[in-house]
């Protein structure tokens, strides 16, 4: 029903097929023979009532479906004998929203009280009675709008479902090709490394127990054979995070937090807003955000305080950490491994990160993960 719309905001689209139901049932019943009674007015209100309550058809479907066979009968019983355009539409979406038993039942009661009004309240024979009834709302056309309702749902269903599976198998095949990086990099790089780290650092002992001038060249490598260690280390363990490796999540960075503060770096936790699951994806991202956001500190603010702060949003998990460092305004940052390991993670995530001074001194790094289409 609105797949030529697509186009159109929703709500837009609402007000059209609202005003236009209105507009038929106002039109037939005006068109056809007035009942001539002193309930014309609430016939014709309720017929415009009826098709303007399709307004809110997709923000609540069962009410729109009450109002509409409320609309439906009491019309009928003020002698209008209209096809019901607007309880077939709320049928239809109601049972694409998944409430097939409740529109199941409720169409039952419906066919059931029309075709008491018409027999209570009409004067003629009782088969002029139930065609009146019939004409305000045919079975034919009500097994339709239920059937459309329903393969249009299942429809959907498929495509969620297909959708998921791509992206389950696009994680997959990420995570085999992680671990495979990892395995390359281990295999290629640490041994190296490990052996620069060893050499230099011999060399520097040597030297000092010759009572030899260590030279500036010797020791930057030994603190960059140091340095990369860590790294590297670092981006194993990050490539080898996985699912089937025990990932850590939200639950995680309060324990991330003590041994932050225990290694001498007073570090604080807030969490705002009410507490929800969140996808594992996103917790673990959370996760590594906090954790190389402190190392960073610890390693090169010359900070004494810290700060974590989660804050459950609607719709979305943000992600902030402060630091009381010696960064400035005026600081050029130098993106290392780290910042762009975590911009990344939140990009691959449909999310946003800034990382950046603030204020008079201090670093600040602020995350926000959507969590509503991930799964």
């Amino acid at each position: 029903m609105d797949d030529g719309w697509s186009g159109v905001p929703a709500r837009v689209r609402d007000w059209a097929i609202a005003l236009g139901a209105a507009a038929l049932l106002l039109g037939t019943g005006l068109s056809g023979e007035s009942p001539g009674r002193d309930s014309d007015l609430l016939g014709y209100a309720l017929l415009a009532v009826g098709g303007l309550a399709l307004v809110a058809r997709r923000r609540a479907p069962t009410a729109v479906l009450a109002v509409t066979a409320l609309c439906a009968v009491g019309y009928l019983a003020a002698g209008f004998d209209v096809l019901s355009v607007p309880y077939l539409i709320a049928v239809y979406g109601a049972v694409r929203a998944g409430y097939r038993t409740l529109t199941a039942a409720a169409s039952v009661s419906v066919l059931v009280m029309l075709h008491l009004t018409a027999l209570v309240l009409h004067d003629g024979p009782a088969r002029e009675a139930l065609a009146q009834a019939r004409h305000v709302l045919e079975v034919a056309w009500l097994i339709a709008a239920f059937a459309a309702g329903e393969a249009l749902r299942q429809a959907e269903q498929r495509a969620d479902e297909a959708e998921r599976t791509r992206e389950a198998t696009a994680q997959r095949r990420a995570d085999e090709e992680r671990l495979n990086i990892s395995r390359e990099l281990h295999d290629s790089l640490t041994h190296q490394i490990s052996i620069i780290k060893v050499q230099s650092e011999v060399a520097v002992h040597v030297a000092r127990r010759r009572g030899e001038h260590v030279p500036e060249a010797l020791l930057a490598i030994q603190e960059a054979g140091r340095e990369a260690t860590r790294e590297l280390r670092a981006t194993l363990e990050a490539l080898r995070d996985d699912d089937a490796t025990s990932p850590r999540g939200l639950d995680h960075i309060a324990e991330l937090v003590e041994q932050t503060s225990r290694a001498g770096l007073e570090t604080t936790l807030m969490i705002e807003g009410q507490r929800a699951d969140v996808p594992a994806a996103v917790g673990r991202t959370a996760y590594r955000i906090v954790q190389e956001s402190l190392t960073n500190v610890a390693r090169h603010a010359c900070a004494a305080t810290a700060s974590v702060r989660i804050d459950y949003r609607t719709g979305s998990l943000a992600i902030r950490v402060d630091d009381d460092g010696k960064a400035t305004p005026d600081t050029v940052a130098t993106p290392g491994l780290g910042l762009l390991g975590m911009r990344e993670r939140v990009t691959a995530l449909g999310g946003r990160l800034r990382a950046q001074p603030r204020g008079e001194h201090g670093f600040t790094v602020q995350a926000e993960l959507p969590v509503e289409r991930i799964s």
